[in-house]
């Protein structure tokens, strides 16, 4: 019986540690969409009184009547989809071929992908700026997602996922004549779903979080992402009259990586526990 007791007080005081923890990572986002209700002009004599009545939608109905917001935010969606779409594309593919196939240089080429994990962005930046000018890139759609391909983190995740796949399964469907690529798209893909959605999550929310590249390739306004956009709105508001504004259009570019996460949760869970097993 005192065994028990103690057992449960345990699990109490994990639970109310781990609600407060919540709530410490979850106050900045609470803050930003408290700022959000209220008015410009109550905001700039003083942000204090965030949680103080009273609120105001009219920063949400600015943004309604802002056509430079929703063209920032279909241009990250556009891209962000795009982008998620051929790394998933990609990663498989190569995922499949190092895990799956014999072909020479193997081992040497996927070492080479591995190198691209510790190569940081920063390093080749200055390259991929000149070669997309000359190739006439910038202010384009190809420009804002060819660089997101290169997935080095994809094709390692994906190549050890198929790995993790008995063997079996190829040899039971070459018996009954499948060809290579039946066997990846019809067989061992759909075993892959819960990885692909980790990646797709993972690579649809760096993209659309992206500031570096975007703020180097687009220079005209009609081709911003989200990010860059609102950091261009902070010269004009931040320090005067839109603290409120600045701070709407933060929660408004939040939700569709919410709403994403929200979709596909059920899938990292499911990824990670089989991650765990393995």
């Amino acid at each position: 019986m005192s065994h028990s007791r103690n057992q449960k007080w345990r699990e109490v005081g994990v639970l109310i540690s781990l609600i407060v923890l919540g709530l410490i990572m979850v106050s900045p986002l609470i803050w930003t969409v408290m700022l959000s209700l209220k008015s410009n002009g109550e905001l700039l004599r003083s942000t204090a009184n965030a949680f103080n009545p009273p609120y105001t939608g009219e920063n949400y109905a600015a943004i309604m009547a802002n056509s430079g917001v929703f063209r920032w935010l279909l241009n990250s969606a556009f891209v962000s989809t795009l982008q998620t779409l051929g790394v998933l594309i990609l990663s498989s593919l190569a995922g499949y071929g190092f895990a799956r196939l014999e072909f020479p240089f193997r081992n040497q080429l996927f070492l080479i992908v591995l190198f691209g994990l510790a190569i940081p962005e920063q390093a080749v930046i200055i390259t991929r700026h000149q070669m997309f000018a000359d190739l006439h890139l910038h202010n384009t759609y190809p420009g804002l997602i060819l660089p997101g391909l290169a997935a080095p983190f994809g094709v390692f995740l994906m190549t050890q996922y198929f790995k993790a796949i008995p063997k079996e399964l190829d040899e039971a469907a070459m018996l009954d004549s499948a060809s290579r690529f039946k066997i990846f798209w019809k067989v061992l893909l759909p075993l892959t779903l819960p990885a692909q959605a980790t990646l797709g999550i993972f690579t649809f929310l760096a993209s659309w979080n992206d500031y570096w590249w975007p703020l180097i390739s687009a220079t005209r306004a009609d081709m911003f992402t989200l990010t860059v956009g609102i950091a261009s709105s902070q010269i004009n508001f931040a320090q005067t009259s839109g603290l409120g504004y600045l701070m709407t259009q933060a929660v408004f570019a939040s939700l569709p990586i919410l709403i994403v996460y929200i979709i596909f949760q059920k899938y990292i869970v499911r990824a990670v526990a089989g991650a765990a097993v393995r």
